[in-house]
Formats: C-alpha cells, structure tokens, sequence
C-alpha cells in the first residue's frame, strides 16, 4: 500500500505522512459484525490506571473477525476489503455460499472477487486459505498461525507479519520469523496462506501530536521526571538518574530487557529467540 509524504507547508505536515488506502474498496462496515467498544481511558474495573497514557481519541466500533476459520468446507468470495481502526492491517469481508458473512484478515494478493476457503485438506495454497499446517507445503509464508489447535490464530496478526514454514517432523513443524525466532508448533495448528497486507504501515510518521491524541494516545511523562512515589525512577533533588536499571512504572524492564516469564509453557518450543541485544546481555 503506498505512502503519501506532505509537503513541509507546515510544522505539522513537516514529514508526515499517511497510507493512501489503495486497497481498500468498501467504506461503510458490514453491520451484523460490529460491536459497541467504549473507552476505559487505560482503567480497570476499580478505576485504576493500569495502562499510562491512554484517553480520548475517535470513536470506533470493533469488527469482529473470524480468527479461528471454523467454516470448513465452504467457498467463500471476497466482497469487499475495509479499513480496520482496531488493527494495522486491512480486513476483507467474506460472504460464503451459506449467505454468512465474516471478516478475516488481508493478506498481500486479496481482491475483490476472488474465493477464499477454510479445509481439512489440502487446496491450492492462494491467499487467505487456511488449513492445517501438516497440509501446507514447506517453504510458503503463513499467517493467522495457531498456537494450540483450535484456538485460534495468535501470531502474525500486524500489518507486514508473516512466518515461513521450513520444515516438518514428525507432528511438529517449525516456523522461521523475520525476527529471527524459529519455534515449533504442532501440525495440527491452522494457519493462512500468504503475509498479511498493509505491508507500509511501519513507514508512516504521524507529524504531530495532533494524530496520536486521534488514536487515543496522551502525552507520556518520563519517569525520572516524576515523584518516587509515582515511578520507581523518579524522586531527586534536580535532574537525576535514575539510580537503576531503566524500568517501567510497575518495575518491569524497559529498553530491551527481557520480561518473558520464565516457566511459559511454549518456550520449549522456541528453537533460538528473536534476534536483539537486551540490556545488558546479549541473545546468541
């Protein structure tokens, strides 16, 4: 999808840039699908901020996607492809021969018109198919990947994401990601033809602060500018440090430490992780 950069006429147009939506084709929501998404303001149920910086913004009402595929065997025929303001990437709306109509992610290659279909065995691998794992040749890009069979897809679900699928044996396959994380998961696990759509999105720069208050987000307070009692970097008489490793409010490391919890149940399935240097220490 391509990017439009603004001309510098103004502080606020100065490098901003906006995705130009070549590929979305219908406007108006399907309405059976939509349901009310009212703003919590980054609160719980007690009221309490659990999540910083987060109010206001546009009003928006959530699409509700068909993450798990679950109409086997029936050909469906893209209507149309939406914008989506709950996720990066676009969604296609899905009419089936059985009148049902549903929302699935885009992937790169989606038109209108052309037919999608969830199996239990094996079809032409075109994009948003979606079958088992221990069908789809090796070597393709995948994603919508489940993690447990059934549940659902749960990874590469952005705008651009995909992983390839290099191997299998025996009943588990391994999955390559850009990252660089190779991780295993069972054959049984569906996942979706092809790289889901909006591939450009990471190269939109908002401009101002105008577009992200639009997107619900508010202004972020550093934490070494804050009272101790609000942040376990701040407090000091001045400009201070810190005085630890740099973390967020509720301590959980930031600037790349690693927070993954220790006795996840996947992780002896990740075959080598993710590529990146922590702090402090360095992933192989």
């Amino acid at each position: 999808m391509p990017i439009r950069i603004y001309k510098r006429t103004s502080p606020g147009r100065r490098n901003a840039s906006v995705n130009v939506y070549a590929e979305v084709t219908k406007t108006k929501p399907e309405k059976a699908l939509l349901v009310p998404k009212p703003k919590k303001g980054g609160r719980n149920h007690h009221g309490i901020i659990t999540v910083q910086c987060r109010g206001g913004g546009a009003k928006q009402r959530y699409r509700v996607i068909d993450f798990k595929r679950t109409n086997f065997e029936v050909p469906g025929k893209v209507v149309g492809i939406e914008y989506d303001p709950n996720r990066t990437c676009n969604i296609a709306l899905i009419e089936f021969e059985s009148g049902e109509r549903r929302y699935i992610l885009a992937p790169v290659g989606l038109t209108d018109g052309q037919s999608v279909i969830s199996s239990n065995q094996y079809q032409d691998p075109k994009p948003g198919v979606s079958m088992p794992i221990s069908l789809i040749p090796s070597g393709l890009n995948v994603h919508n990947v489940e993690l447990v069979p059934g549940r659902g897809g749960q990874m590469c679900r952005a705008a651009g994401t995909y992983a390839r699928l290099t191997n299998k044996e025996g009943q588990w396959a391994t999955l390559v990601f850009p990252s660089g994380e190779t991780r295993q998961v069972s054959i049984r696990c569906r996942a979706t033809i092809g790289q889901v759509g909006n591939t450009d999105h990471a190269q939109v720069r908002l401009g101002k602060a105008g577009r992200s208050r639009h997107m619900g987000r508010r202004p972020h307070t550093r934490g070494v500018a804050r009272n101790h009692n609000d942040h376990p970097m701040g407090g000091g008489d001045g400009r201070s440090k810190g005085g630890r490793a740099p973390s967020s409010r509720t301590g959980v490391l930031s600037k790349g430490g690693g927070t993954r919890a220790k006795h996840k149940a996947s992780s002896k399935r990740i075959i080598r992780r993710r590529r990146s240097k922590r702090y402090g220490q360095l992933t192989l």
